[in-house]
């Protein structure tokens, strides 16, 4: 019998080790029993926590979005008005917890994932509506409503496209100075609504 609390424990110890594996391969080319080895156990053992990799690989995600989720309100906390809150979700998006290379590639195989199976798909749409959502409701304070869900369109295409670029292996940039562009979009595009309105 496994001490109590041991449970909780050793799903921890797969799902950290799931995104090692993924981030070592940069795919989900990886069996069970790797992800078993690296967490210090035996694939039954695995299998009895987790029916098969994709669960594994979808509870990999779901810490990854809810340590996303932690970060973003640890920020917006600290934040008072509309333009510091868009500031913090941006930078909770790069942050240094975000832009390591295992979790980069974690997240590109999530997008890839979403193509072909439907549970990932409807993640990858909660974490979507949920930033867009957070985008326009600060947004809408200060531009029209209609600019509001184009600009966050915007900034979630190029929060992504970040992750896209650097998903070769050293090919992530900076990410204070990606923060800074998107912000500079973010500023380009509000300015511009107002001086036309939202038309």
């Amino acid at each position: 019998m496994p001490k109590v609390g041991q449970k909780p424990i050793r799903r921890a110890a797969l799902v950290s080790a799931t995104i090692g594996e993924i981030g070592r391969t940069g795919s989900l080319d990886v069996t069970v029993g790797q992800i078993a080895k690296t967490a210090g156990m035996s694939t039954a053992l695995a299998h009895s926590y987790f029916e098969s990799k994709d669960a594994l690989f979808l509870a990999a995600m779901r810490h990854i979005l809810g340590e996303f989720g932690i970060s973003v309100r640890r920020r917006l906390k600290k934040a008072d008005t509309p333009e510091q809150r868009l500031a913090a979700i941006v930078d909770a998006s790069f942050g240094q917890d975000q832009f390591q290379d295992h979790i980069v590639s974690a997240w590109l195989v999530f997008y890839v994932e979403a193509q072909r199976a439907p549970e990932a798909a409807r993640l990858l749409r909660i974490y979507g509506a949920r930033l867009h959502s957070n985008l326009v409701h600060e947004l809408r304070q200060i531009v029209p409503l209609k600019s509001a869900a184009n600009i966050a369109r915007g900034t979630a295409a190029m929060i992504d496209g970040v992750y896209v670029r650097g998903a070769p292996k050293g090919g992530n940039p900076n990410y204070k100075e990606t923060g800074h562009l998107v912000k500079e979009y973010l500023d380009v595009m509000i300015a511009y609504a107002n001086e036309n309105n939202g038309k």
